[in-house]
């Protein structure tokens, strides 16, 4: 009888770890909601119109943050916890990445040369699994498990998005396409002073997760609904989200002939980057402005 319940007791905890495992792909056992949302399961993202090399006037390389608090990104943000019926936009990653559906690269470079292993992202968030002694039900001692640690889906804060924006002389007309998005973890960590003695002072380090590469996850974040809080009803994809340009954010960096210095690296404070972001932001505007004769 006691081998009975120590199996028992082994099985319990084990599916619990599980569980735990595997919170995320969690799936709910029954309809949770008056119909089946299923307009975008099968939808196919809008083709880009065709381009030629030779249709390509000008074309300048962007990067961008978006600041995931802001207002107008919380369709991005939220939900930082696990919900059934929603991802966020870094759970739609995560989810897809553990699944093989779509590929991570390394953040070493911007420019997709190292591919990472879906169990590389544990390790990009910092997650740590612990122990936990409990008592055994049939009261012959105690039991070690592992639990788990889980994704801390708040601390990633900001994306970096990688675009080209080009002037396609056959349509006559301003394109931009998103080439790659580097989630950006926005964490306190604990730093040592000088006197070991004295307590930890925290810092605010922002570290780069992963890039993925755009075109390739467009299937995917096609097929995943961003919830907008406008009407549930009309159903707005995580693609239709960002080829829309419903999103705020300003340009770090604009494609030069110094390393593609960014612009805080040449800047004395943040209104002065702030300032400079504009200013390119509206350079790039008014070129398209500038082709035109009235």
């Amino acid at each position: 009888m006691k081998k009975t319940i120590a199996l028992f007791t082994f099985v319990i905890l084990a599916l619990a770890g599980y569980a735990q495992k595997l919170e995320v792909d969690k799936k709910s056992l029954v309809q949770d909601g008056i119909t089946k949302l299923e307009i975008l399961k099968d939808k196919e993202p809008i083709p880009y119109p065709p381009l030629r090399e030779a249709d390509i006037f000008w074309s300048r390389r962007v990067w961008r943050v978006l600041d995931l608090r802001e207002r107008l990104n919380y369709p991005l943000y939220y939900p930082t916890q696990v919900v059934q019926t929603r991802k966020s936009f870094v759970q739609a990653l995560v989810s897809a990445i553990q699944s093989g559906a779509i590929k991570a690269y390394d953040t070493d470079t911007d420019e997709f040369t190292t591919e990472l292993l879906p169990e590389d992202l544990r390790g990009r968030f910092e997650i740590t699994d612990r122990t936990e002694t409990r008592a055994k039900l049939d009261g012959s001692g105690d039991t070690t498990m592992v639990i788990r640690g889980e994704f801390n889906w708040g601390e990633v804060r900001e994306l970096l998005v990688k675009e080209d924006w080009f002037f396609d002389k056959h349509h006559s007309q301003m394109y931009v396409r998103i080439i790659g998005i580097c989630p950006i973890r926005v964490y306190a960590k604990e730093i040592r002073t000088a006197d070991e003695d004295e307590d930890m002072a925290p810092e605010m380090v922002k570290k780069q997760l992963f890039w993925i590469y755009y075109p390739d996850v467009r299937k995917v974040l096609a097929n995943t609904p961003c919830y907008v809080g406008e009407n549930e009803v009309t159903q707005v994809s995580f693609d239709d989200l960002f080829q829309k340009r419903r999103f705020s954010s300003y340009i770090t960096a604009i494609s030069n002939n110094q390393n593609n210095r960014q612009i805080f690296s040449y800047t004395r404070n943040g209104i002065e980057a702030m300032l400079e972001s504009e200013r390119q932001k509206q350079e790039i505007f008014n070129f398209e402005s500038d082709l035109w004769e009235y």
